[in-house]
């Protein structure tokens, strides 16, 4: 199989501290140097979260510009996908960082439990972040917790809520949602080839332990994965990772194994159909 795959990075989410492991980058600069480091080993998009001083998670929409500002300095043509989940802020706080313009945002179409908690993605508040990704030319990554996710990303689709092809992630190991299952995990595959056409990209994340799996079901069938200290701290369980740029190169080596070349940014790019950089010549993207 020679179709290339793209790697996401998650690079910080709104969880892991730096007593879960100290590579675990907080501030803006840290989240910059760790994102460069990824870049460098492989991974064409940057999943970005902002915390407080505190490591508390925060949406902040400055904390964002200044993170951008630094990931396009210094890692040019990388795609940027902020998150708008849930654990950031409340109701359209989520969305305050989508006026700068990020390539990409998270978004969840449904509701689903948690570990302690609910994941509340009411209709309305979807719909509004939604339409603010269209107005600010922003493509979604829908991250899919449960089947009826990617039929609501469909019923988005075919009402213009939503631009171009969805991009759907599968998310599956969060304690009271989704657990790892290969036959709901072939059936996620089916789903999205039989919705948005056989061409249609997708990607899978797994969370804790089942990153590694999910990163080799998904390679291995011609997906795309996403890796990185959001989902997981470790690389087994007696190893903390020592990066995002170690757990990236653990996800190549595992497109190395299954024949598949890692996507270039310029590639991921074209298979997203994302824009380029202002600052890049069109035929660089070739």
């Amino acid at each position: 199989m020679t179709k290339p795959c793209i790697i996401c990075v998650a690079i910080t989410g709104s969880l892991p501290r730096k007593a879960n492991n100290p590579a675990v980058p907080i501030t803006v600069s840290e989240q910059v140097d760790s994102t460069h480091e990824a870049f460098e080993a492989g991974a064409s998009i940057v999943h970005a979260h902002v915390r407080n001083d505190d490591e508390t998670p925060s949406s902040d929409p400055d904390k964002f510009a200044a993170l951008k500002e630094g990931i396009e300095k210094h890692c040019p043509g990388m795609i940027i996908q902020f998150s708008t989940g849930g654990r950031s802020g409340a109701g359209q706080t989520r969305g305050g960082m989508l006026p700068l313009a990020p390539d990409m945002a998270s978004l969840s179409v449904g509701s689903n439990n948690f570990p302690t908690r609910v994941y509340e993605n009411p209709p309305e508040l979807v719909d509004w972040l939604a339409a603010e990704m269209l107005q600010y030319d922003v493509k979604p990554e829908i991250e899919a917790f449960d089947l009826s996710h990617i039929l609501k990303a469909k019923d988005m689709a075919d009402k213009g809520h939503l631009a171009g092809t969805p991009y759907v992630q599968f998310v599956m190991g969060v304690k009271n949602a989704m657990p790892v299952d290969r036959d709901v995990f072939d059936y996620y595959i089916h789903t999205v080839h039989r919705l948005f056409g056989e061409d249609a990209p997708w990607c899978a994340a797994g969370i804790g332990a089942n990153q590694l799996r999910l990163n080799e079901w998904a390679i291995a069938a011609g997906g795309h994965a996403r890796t990185g200290l959001e989902d997981n701290v470790r690389l087994d369980r007696d190893t903390l990772a020592s990066s995002n740029a170690e757990l990236v190169r653990r996800a190549v080596d595992i497109c190395d194994r299954n024949n598949r070349p890692v996507a270039s940014w310029q590639e991921t790019r074209r298979i997203l159909g994302l824009r380029l950089p202002e600052n890049t010549e069109k035929g660089q993207a070739a």
